[in-house]
């Protein structure tokens, strides 16, 4: 099987992977963090704007797909404490509306690239 990809234009790798995997009618796109952007800053602390850069990210993998975040089924959040836990779903809100995807959010010792907060999701094509 030839997998089909999709790259973000404004994030990068930071491992082995692609951003996203063609499956037919699902797309799964790998978790991003605020530090996957091309012109990261340094984010520390404020759980708010490393939410919004994650859907940043994730926004641009999913134009390259031609999928909307009205197409998304299931997200699964981490974050490296659950004291995040209000201030991402107030971003997480303005990204989704009613009815909402199926979501798992866990608590995880660390993230990747010194982040607070991952992001993945799965699409399905309209």
């Amino acid at each position: 099987m030839v997998r089909k990809v999709y790259t973000a234009t404004n994030a990068s790798s930071s491992g082995p992977y692609s951003h996203a995997v063609d499956g037919g009618d699902y797309i799964f796109f790998s978790g991003q963090t605020a530090m996957n952007a091309n012109d990261a800053t340094d984010l520390t602390g404020d759980i708010a704007a490393q939410t919004h850069q994650c859907f940043k990210n994730l926004q641009s993998v999913m134009e390259q797909a031609g999928v909307t975040f009205d197409d998304v089924l299931k997200v699964n959040v981490y974050l490296t404490s659950m004291k995040h836990f209000k201030a991402m779903n107030e971003v997480y809100e303005t990204y989704f509306k009613a009815p909402y995807p199926a979501r798992t959010c866990v608590a995880v010792l660390e993230l990747p690239l010194e982040a607070d907060v991952e992001i993945e999701l799965i699409a399905k094509r309209a």
